[in-house]
């Protein structure tokens, strides 16, 4: 049940949460921008903007999670299983490998206004990155700091969502995601007034009240409000340190815990990861389930003109700041 969400304060800000039972062995991976991007239709790119994220390399090549670019715009991939599918290889488009859809898009986008122009032209196709990685069921979200997209290919063709709520989870389709929080209009952050009977003097008796109602179970769609009305009544500060911890609080209110989640065989889907990345700055920062302590990762601490990948393992195991 993976969670992305984005956040403006000062810079702008986007994450997720990985939610699954196990880890392919995750690394943050810079791409510098004269590494050789050879895709599967589209031949060889040899120089482009720079990314950085989390990815899974395998044979020299980022498989990436999530990442944003030197320009500002962020892309994150999350499970859309059953409802996901794609294209044959069309002739007269710009055909993409769902796997590498992030890349294709970040290597060469700016802003959200390339990336729809990009998407005009796109095919996304089934290919697999190698028999022993079969093809994934996604759907991804697509921001910078003016605008925020959803992009599916499903049945029925390829769909582009404009995302008021910058939030994306699983299943179901983001249009049916967005129809269900006309069921909870009516919560707030506030306290609720009697509107249900004002002759029985019914009264508050905790704070919080006036978001009862709120689901709090850990399916994908009950997360999908969660997250929305949790990042909607956000309030922090514009520092660097205030943005961060408010957006990891944001993503927070979907962990996984584990347990509570049972997928058979003694397996439990788990929190494996949460990001944050300021993709005004390029910084990338994560949690992992066995380590709080946020972790950051700068990519203009690096040469961006190189031509190899540059990777950090993930910290894990929890560190813990003992007071005496």
């Amino acid at each position: 049940m993976c969670t992305a969400a984005t956040y403006q304060t000062k810079d702008f800000y986007i994450g997720r949460t990985l939610d699954y039972e196990f880890s392919y062995g995750d690394q943050i991976t810079i791409t510098p921008r004269n590494y050789p991007f050879r895709f599967r239709y589209m031949g060889q790119m040899q120089s482009h903007y720079a990314l950085i994220g989390m990815a899974h390399v395998v044979a020299d090549y980022p498989l990436y999670y999530d990442a944003v670019n030197e320009k500002g715009v962020g892309m994150a991939g999350l499970n859309f299983v059953g409802n996901a599918v794609y294209e044959s290889e069309k002739a007269d488009r710009e055909n993409v490998a769902q796997f590498e859809f992030i890349p294709w898009v970040l290597s060469q986008c700016a802003s959200m206004k390339e990336v729809r122009t990009l998407l005009e032209r796109i095919n996304l196709t089934g290919a697999s990155f190698s028999p022993q990685l079969p093809t994934a069921g996604l759907h991804w979200i697509i921001a910078d700091k003016d605008d925020c997209i959803t992009v599916e290919s499903m049945a029925d063709g390829l769909h582009i969502y404009d995302n008021p709520v910058g939030i994306l989870t699983n299943n179901p389709p983001f249009d049916m995601q967005m129809f269900q929080l006309n069921n909870y209009m009516s919560l707030s952050a506030k306290q609720p007034e009697n509107s249900f009977a004002p002759e029985l003097g019914l009264s508050t008796y905790s704070r919080g009240m006036g978001a009862m109602g709120l689901p709090g179970d850990l399916s994908s769609a009950s997360s999908f409000v969660r997250a929305a009305f949790v990042k909607q009544h956000s309030v922090s500060g514009e520092s660097e340190a205030e943005s961060v911890s408010q957006f990891f609080h944001i993503l927070g209110a979907v962990d996984q815990p584990r347990g509570c989640c049972d997928v058979g065989e003694g397996k439990y889907e788990i929190t494996i990861y949460t990001s944050c990345c300021n993709a005004s700055k390029g910084i990338y920062y994560y949690t992992t389930y066995e380590n709080h302590q946020i972790t950051a990762v700068d990519m203009h601490r690096v040469d961006l003109d190189g031509e190899q990948l540059v990777t950090y393992e993930v910290v894990t195991g929890e560190r813990i700041n003992r007071a005496n």
